[in-house]
This record gives C-alpha cells, structure tokens and sequence, in this order.
C-alpha cells in the first residue's frame, strides 16, 4: 500500500513509536520487514508470526533482553607474539595479519611456530590468536548469562551455558591480570605493612650491654665496625627479615610468582626501588600472556563449534525484543480481521491522544455492531469545533496503516480491506488564498486520478474557499470517488447542502451536547449515523450570553436565537 500526503506523516510517527520501544539495535532489522503492503496472504502471514511470537514473551524475558548485546570478535594485530614459519609458508602466514611473521626465531613473549621453534600452531586464525575469540566471550558473560536464561524461560536452549563453563578456566588467569593493573598499588601497601610490623618490633626492642661490653661497643662504633654492630643486633635483624619474609609470602601468593622484591640491608623504613617493580610487572606479564594463550587454545577448541549457534542465539534475542517492543506497543489492541467492502472498528483508541474516548466507525459495508445502519463508500463528516473529527480522521488513518503492516490496532475488533493507496489530507490551518486552493484542489485530483482500491481522508476542503463554491467542488469530487469505487471520509461544516447534493453519502455528526457547570463544552466525540453535528458556535455564543453582563448579554441572546 501507497502512502500519500500526511499519511505518510502518521506513519513515521508509528514507526518513531516502535523505534523508542525497541533497547537493542539489532533489533531494528525485523521492524524494516513490516513494511505496507496489500497482499492479504502476507498481512495474515505477519498476524499469525506475531501471534505465536508474543506468546514466547514470558514475564521477566524483559529484563533479561535489556542486557543481551552484541558480541564482536575483531580482527587484530597482536605485537606480543612471533609466528615461525617455513619459507614457502610466509605468504599465507603473512595474510593472517595477526602477528609478526619470521623463518628465523626472533625474542618476543609468545613465540609460536609451524616448524617446531615454539608452541606448535597451525596456520588458523584461532590457533594463531585464540584470544581474539575468548576474550570478547569473556567481556560479555553478561550477555551470556542472560542468553542462557533466555533460553530456558523460552524452551528454546541455547549454547551460553556451555560456553560459560568453559571460559570459567581463565577466571584465575583474568584475576591475576587485573593485579597486574593495580600492582604498584599492592606493592605499596605491603611496603607500609611491613614497616608498621618493623616498628612494632623496634618499639618492642631492648638492648642491655655490660659496663665493658658498653666500652667494646663505643669503640667499635669509633672504628667503624660495622660486622661488630650488627652482631650486636643480630636478633632484631632476623625479626625483620621474617617480616619481610611474609610480605614477600603474600604477594607471591597472590600473583603466582616468586616476589623476592623488599631490599635487606636498606634500614629504616624498608622501600622497594621502581626498578625491581618493573620488573616484577614484566615477568608477571609474559607469563600471564603465555598462560592465556595456552588456556584459550583449549578453550577455543570446545567451543569454536558452538559460535554460529551462538550467534544465532544473539539473533533470536534480537527477534524476541522486536516482539516484546510491538507487544508492549500494541497492548490492548486487536488484529484486524482483512477483509473485502470496507474499513471499521469498535472502539477504537487514536494512539497519541492520552486517555482518547473510544470511538467506532466505519466505511463501506456494515458489520456488527452496525448492522441497520447506511452503507456508503462516501461520508460527510460533520460537527462540533474540537470535537475530534480530525483525530477521527487520524485514527482511522493509524488503524489502516497498522492493519496493512500486519500488525495489531488500537481497537476492540476491527476489520480492514487491503488497499492500494491511502490518502490523507490535513487541513492546513496557515494557508489561505488563490494558491493555496489551487494547490489542496491539485492534491485532490490526483487522489481521484486511476483506479484500484483507495480510502481518500479529507479534513475541511471549505476552510480554503469560498463556502458556496466549496458546495460545488466538493459535491464533484465526490461523485467521481463514488463513480470508482473509492472510499472517502470528509470533515466539511457543508452537510446540509452536501446531502441534497449527494443522496448516495452517509452525513454523521459530532456533537457537542451543552455546557458543564464550568461552561466548558461537554461533547461526546462517537459519530451519530447520519444525522449532521450540532454545531460548537451556538454553544460558545451561549456561554457568552452566561458570562455577560448588559447590553453586551442583549446581543448575544439575539445572536442565540438565531440559532434556535
């Protein structure tokens, strides 16, 4: 189905309305696949896909969907790593662009080989890199978790779990890296245990020296004999080296590497220079690049099968939020029975109207609830200023568009004939004159033009002419809708003139039925069938006759009889 004039206006603001409801990008893909079309079969197709789907949204695949991202594996060039090879292997090694490629052994913390001068590999990317592939798992066991989740609330599995199981291997490994990132950190906080722990001990210290001892000690100190000194203070010596003894314990412990990093002969307080940490950071480094590799080689190995299903996994995520957008849009609403003769509903809500009455109507042939009512291709909507015939005329446009999309509408029940074009017009509020009416009378024509099966929706052709000529434009443009068989609805304040011109065309009305106790129009915005609107002017000229005083009340009461 063709979309023309402001038609096209509603439906993007549709779409706008889908797109805020829909968290996950990839999700969008699947909302591009309900464009309009007019074939019946394929508007039930997409009616009985939605069916089934909202029934797989299940409370709480909400929350879980919010956490589901995409999961990217990246290609890049890794500068930790050398790949051995033989000569007439560098050009295919060389296209892998993951790492250095060498026929002779080079120094780098990975050194992997096809020839036997490192760990054995094969010229494949995830024997290459297998980090590549684990490390984005890794990232997101999030989305993982959610996906495992998923997948039992729905019945449907899916391969998270065992991936997650595998990665688990690399746990330690992950932990020992994020002490890496803080190891200047650990290092001084060690340092300032230990020396607390040396100044306990220092506080603790006696030395008790014999009237000749004191003479021998003097002299030492005189002769600068350190050996003698220290002897002195032996025990206190071996009560800091155990102190240093178990901070280097700790660490070690916690990084899974020898720390001997605290100096012994450096006094009071104890500090580790800058050099040894580097050091230390280097070492950990290379062995912890070496243990990654070589875990998620095997990790890679298990789950390397498992990737397609996953990605798949991630696809139907983005599927199931798709649906749980469009059932959280669609909330209340109906499918639409397609249907040939027409297009109505029952109670129907315009969607951006908060707290709309509901409103039934119809076009073409009546179906229940209308049975007794006239049958007409061609309306005249009639009726009260701010009554909601516009809206009407909205929500009639809303409820085919989404009908023809195959999705559900915001009614009760609702019945809808495939189309081939839809046109609406807006009556525009700021264009008055010549070219204003020759433009809208342009639009209209060519609404008429062909033929086909088209539901033409105008709103107040009039308020851009002259009235007793409008009576004449519209009344033709109309005979030629009817002559073709289009359906038309059109909002004209011209209903008395147009219905002894036009026998065939249904005239309803919107009426305003008084005022409330705070003068405020009280209308009830359900078209009566065929019969014309009581008109908004009378009831506002007798608000005025209310709330005036005077002379001025005297002409507003004669303006009111007027009316009566």
């Amino acid at each position: 189905m063709k979309l023309r004039a402001d038609a096209r206006d509603i439906h993007r603001a549709i779409l706008n309305e889908l797109r805020r409801r829909i968290r996950m990008n990839g999700a969008l893909r699947f909302l591009e696949e309900f464009r309009l079309i007019s074939r019946r079969e394929e508007i039930l197709r997409r009616q009985a896909y939605l069916r089934e789907g909202f029934s797989k949204i299940k409370p709480g695949l909400g929350e879980l969907l919010k956490i589901v991202r995409p999961i990217r594996f990246r290609k890049e060039f890794l500068h930790d790593r050398v790949l051995i090879v033989e000569e007439d292997e560098v050009e295919k090694a060389e296209e892998l662009g993951l790492c250095e490629v060498s026929t002779e052994p080079l120094d780098y913390p990975l050194v992997l080989s096809t020839v036997g001068l490192g760990i054995d590999v094969e010229l494949k990317p995830h024997h290459v890199a297998p980090e590549l592939y684990v490390l984005p798992l890794w990232e997101n066991r999030d989305t993982l978790k959610a996906l495992d989740r998923i997948g039992k609330l729905t019945g449907e599995g899916s391969v998270a779990g065992q991936i997650l199981r595998e990665l688990e291997r690399i746990e330690p490994i992950m932990e020992k890296l994020k002490l890496v990132e803080t190891l200047d950190e650990l290092v001084a906080e060690e340092e300032r245990r230990l020396n607390e722990a040396i100044e306990r001990r220092l506080e603790k210290f006696q030395l008790t020296l014999s009237g000749k001892e004191l003479i021998e000690f003097l002299k030492s100190l005189k002769e600068g004999d350190i050996d003698d000194l220290l002897a002195r203070f032996s025990g206190l010596s071996e009560e800091i080296l155990e102190e240093i003894r178990r901070a280097e314990k700790r660490l070690s412990e916690r990084l899974g590497i020898d720390a001997e990093l605290f100096p012994r002969d450096a006094g009071y307080p104890i500090e580790v220079p800058s050099e040894k940490i580097e050091a230390l950071r280097e070492a950990l480094e290379r062995e912890l690049k070496l243990e990654l590799y070589l875990e998620s080689r095997r990790i890679i190995e298990r789950i390397l099968p498992l990737l397609p299903r996953l990605r798949r996994d991630i696809e139907r995520a983005e599927e199931l939020e798709f649906l749980r957008a469009v059932k959280e849009f669609s909330e209340g609403f109906t499918f639409p029975e397609i249907v040939e003769g027409g297009v109505g509903f029952v109670e129907g809500r315009h969607l951006f109207i908060e707290n709309p009455q509901p409103v039934s109507y119809f076009v073409g042939k009546a179906r229940k609830p209308f049975e007794g009512v006239m049958e007409a291709n061609v309306l005249i909507l009639t009726g009260a200023n701010s009554g909601g015939k516009t809206s009407l005329l909205e929500l009639m446009t809303q409820v085919v568009i989404l009908a023809h999309m195959g999705l559900p509408v915001p009614a009760r029940n609702a019945w809808v004939e495939p189309l081939g074009e839809l046109f609406f017009f807006r009556r525009k509020r700021s264009s008055y004159g010549a070219g204003a009416f020759e433009t809208a009378l342009k639009g209209f024509v060519k609404a008429l033009k062909g033929s086909g099966r088209k539901l033409i929706l105008i709103d107040e052709f009039e308020a851009i002419t002259e009235p007793g000529a409008a009576v004449k434009i519209i009344a033709e443009l109309l005979r030629i809708a009817q002559e073709k068989g289009f359906y038309v609805v059109i909002v004209s304040h011209l209903g008395e003139n147009l219905k002894r011109e036009l026998p065939f065309a249904r005239v309803d009305g919107i009426e305003a039925s008084g005022l409330d106790e705070n003068l405020n129009l009280i209308v009830d915005r359900q078209p009566k069938f065929g019969q014309i609107g009581k008109s908004t002017p009378e009831l506002i000229v007798e608000r005025l006759v209310r709330t005036s005083r005077g002379e001025e009340r005297k002409v507003f009461e004669r303006i009111l009889r007027r009316f009566r």
